[in-house]
């Protein structure tokens, strides 16, 4: 439930509470006066929390986060939790709630030693009426107990038609986000506690309980638009009273009132020459402050103020592509094709109680990078409004999967119906923001029904109880139902190619090899590329001893990131990551601070090569969420910015092929390599360009351009020889802004120490680069001391 205008006093209950703790099989403590009878001892909590964040502070572990102290964890996942709260009774008079926005996870609660309830999910809010149970004098005192999560998974049946990967089952009926058993990007940490805000919360009699704004149809020329409401009020009063909604958008202002006949209503209605929303490069993210009004003879009773965007939002796609009958991926956007680009959102933090401090500086580098569009990964939580409210102010596109990913998940009425609350809360929490452009039913699950040879179309709740919801609560969005998604015209020839919408993992060899350069899908939701955090950063969560060398390495291994460590499913990836290097380079360097460069200088080649390899074949490719922006905890991954927030170079090469207008190079073909001005905006700009030979300073191509709209041209070509390793600079100037790229011309092995010659270079032409030039043997800037790029 959200809150408007209507609210007559909010207390909050954040801060210190007192936390006990104990195995849950070792004692019998089922009510809050045998809590008190134990002979406990407390720590003392913060709210919003985490209970292993607490025990650190206590000094009953060690940091999760550095060397192996992450394990200790698994020693409390069979643990119950009580939180213990006193707080004095709300001053106003009226309905009263008692509200826990984010509780992880099996949880009971009492308020004055009366059971209020239980809840099971830990990705929603969850609310309480408290009005009869508030003591109005003295101290109220509330406890919330939260049991062990692995041992309510132990109550339920697990079935053939169900699975996950080996190490996370447990997760399957918990209704909790799925990294925290362990993934490839996450360590396990099964986790405890209030990790959102509790609130008292009192409202009035009378009150806007809910407003819906939706986009039927909208140009520049005007918008078909409506407003859902529900009230709570006086039915005798009903035909007496109106509603008055007053839109603002800088000086374009709408005014709009309609009889009220019920509770609950919708208005439809013109808006003239409207200010539409766009998305990040195609023109101003422009929103609308709505104040509504409840009046009842000219008076008004209750009032509250919303933002909305005012934008048509479409996803023509098709089930299937193919050479002979290609199909469609495309966002359009106010009629106008959008091409996408942008990252995959992974968990902010492992503990998500630290995710609102993290998470303005994470969409920074959104803003930064120039992307246009996020993917809020399913394996995670869903964000909250200043994660949307930030997206629907910078233009940055979402695509929301719900949490589900990588597994099969109960086909039982009784897991319907966890799914069928989570989902109506969730989309009614979040469907008003503009920057809200997909529903996606889940990560990966159909592909995980394909490697068991089961057919996806079966899945109930990605093909039936997700759009049930979603046709009754926002029925103006586009939903896809799984990413990517195996329709029953692809699962009758099971032929990955066929995909519109793909995700590009496979072999992860060669980064320009067939398996990349030969799909036929026109968008990439998923595709990544491993690169070693900077030395600093490593030196912050592998411990001295372990630094190196990385092979048989326990700590690198469970930074890798493998729930299992060594020997695990996922600690293949240091020596993936190591065969990268190989592949470029021709060698593995023997000392870290090479091996850390030599692994960035691989990433970043291989990330702008994706990106590239996408914009240079507009429109038959539509777009790319590349794996990913920034690591929810220290260690080695595809991430180009390690969780400290230090920048990898692949952070700086792909801020250059993400500018609007960016010239490239393409592949060779017939003895030449053809240049390619790309622009990703509505505006056509002049400017100037030349490309030169990094060696000699040879220009090889050079010119004035006026950019197409919303398209690539062709500069010209540059004739090469394939036998040839060579780097060249590219340098273009635009209303006096003057932007960089450059291209790599050849087969591996480069030469590591070429590669660093060419840094050097370029750091001389663009300052971004200059930490990464003059580095000494072990990695270290020798100007500053420092590789890290932040």
């Amino acid at each position: 439930m959200e809150y408007g205008g209507d609210t007559l006093e909010k207390i909050s209950l954040n801060g210190e509470w007192k936390l006990y703790y104990f195995p849950q099989q070792s004692a019998e403590v089922r009510h809050p006066g045998e809590l008190e009878g134990a002979s406990l001892q407390a720590i003392p909590a913060r709210v919003p929390g985490n209970v292993e964040l607490d025990l650190q502070e206590a000094g009953e572990i060690t940091d999760p986060y550095t060397g192996s102290g992450v394990r200790q964890l698994q020693d409390y996942e069979l643990h119950e939790w009580w939180y213990v709260k006193e707080f004095e009774a709300p001053l106003q008079k009226g309905r009263t709630e008692l509200v826990f926005h984010g509780v992880d996870c099996m949880a009971t609660y009492w308020l004055n030693g009366q059971e209020l309830g239980s809840t099971a999910n830990m990705l929603i809010a969850h609310t309480f009426d408290v009005t009869e149970m508030l003591k109005e004098e003295g101290m109220n005192t509330l406890h919330v107990r939260l049991q062990s999560p692995i041992l309510e998974a132990l109550k339920y049946e697990y079935d053939p038609s169900m699975s996950a990967m080996s190490y996370n089952w447990s997760q399957l009926w918990v209704r909790k986000a799925g990294h925290g058993y362990g993934w490839d990007i996450m360590p396990r940490a099964v986790s405890a506690g209030l990790w959102r805000e509790v609130e008292i919360v009192v409202h009035d009699e009378v009150r806007i309980k809910d407003l819906y704004f939706y986009t039927k149809d909208a140009d520049r020329r005007g918008a078909e638009v409506g407003i859902f409401y529900q009230l709570a009020a006086d039915p005798a009063h009903f035909r007496e009273m109106t509603l008055r909604f007053t839109g603002t958008c800088g000086t374009a202002v709408f005014v709009q009132e309609t009889r009220v006949n019920f509770a609950a209503g919708a208005h439809d209605f013109r808006v003239e020459e409207p200010c539409l929303w766009w998305p990040r490069g195609y023109g101003a993210a422009n929103l609308y402050e709505v104040r509504t009004e409840l009046l009842l003879h000219g008076k008004v009773l209750a009032e509250r103020t919303d933002s909305f965007g005012i934008r048509k939002l479409e996803l023509i796609r098709t089930e299937i592509t193919s050479d002979e009958e290609p199909g469609e991926f495309k966002f359009v956007i106010n009629g106008t094709p959008i091409f996408c680009k942008g990252s995959n959102w992974v968990p902010a933090d492992m503990f998500h109680s630290k995710d609102a401090a993290r998470i303005p500086a994470m969409l920074d580098l959104f803003v930064d990078m120039n992307c246009n569009m996020v993917r809020v990964w399913g394996g995670s939580v869903y964000e909250d409004h200043a994660f949307f409210e930030r997206c629907d102010r910078e233009g940055l596109m979402v695509w929301q999967d719900f949490s589900m990913a990588c597994a099969l998940y109960p086909q039982t009425e009784q897991f319907y119906e966890m799914i069928r609350e989570e989902a109506r809360f969730i989309v009614r929490k979040l469907r008003n923001h503009p920057s809200l452009v997909l529903w996606c039913g889940d990560n990966e699950i159909d592909q995980f029904s394909l490697n068991r040879h089961i057919d996806p179309n079966g899945n109930k709740i990605s093909r039936e109880v997700l759009p049930a919801v979603l046709y009754q609560c926002d029925p103006y969005r586009p939903y896809l139902p799984s990413s990517p998604y195996y329709s029953p015209e692809f699962w009758k020839t099971k032929n990955p190619a066929l995909l519109p919408e793909e995700h590009l993992w496979g072999p992860r060899d060669y980064y320009k090899s067939r398996f990349y350069t030969g799909s036929k899908m026109h968008f990439v939701s998923e595709i990544g590329y491993h690169g070693c955090p900077n030395l600093e950063s490593i030196e912050k969560f592998i411990e001295p001893e372990h630094l190196w060398p990385m092979e048989n390495n326990e700590q690198w291994a469970l930074h890798s990131s493998d729930p299992i460590g060594l020997g695990g499913v996922w600690s293949y990836r240091i020596g993936l990551m190591a065969n990268q290097v190989k592949e470029l380079f021709g060698e593995v360097p023997e000392q870290l601070g090479d091996f850390v460069l030599a692994s960035q200088f691989s990433q970043a080649e291989a990330k702008k090569f994706f990106v590239e390899m996408i914009r240079l074949r507009k429109w038959r490719r539509t777009g790319i969420l590349w794996w990913n922006m920034i690591d929810g905890w220290p260690q080695f991954s595809d991430a180009v910015v390690d969780y400290y927030g230090g920048k990898k170079l692949a952070y700086h090469y792909l801020k250059r092929v993400h500018q609007d207008h960016c010239i490239m190079i393409d592949e060779p073909d017939n003895w030449q390599v053809r240049v390619v001005l790309g622009n990703d905006s509505l505006t056509s700009k002049q400017g100037t360009y030349r490309i030169w030979d990094a060696d000699t300073d040879e220009t090889l191509l050079e010119g004035s351009f006026q950019s197409a709209v919303n398209d690539n041209i062709n500069l010209g070509h540059i004739r090469i020889s394939h036998s040839q390793q060579r780097m060249f600079f590219i340098q273009w100037t635009i209303d006096g802004q003057v932007f960089h790229n450059h291209y790599l011309l050849g087969f591996p092995g480069f030469s590591l120490a070429g590669y660093k010659k060419w840094m050097g270079k370029m750091a001389g032409i663009s300052a971004e680069f200059a930490r990464y030039s003059g580095l000494d043997y072990h990695g270290k800037a020798e100007s500053s001391g420092s590789t890290d790029a932040t």
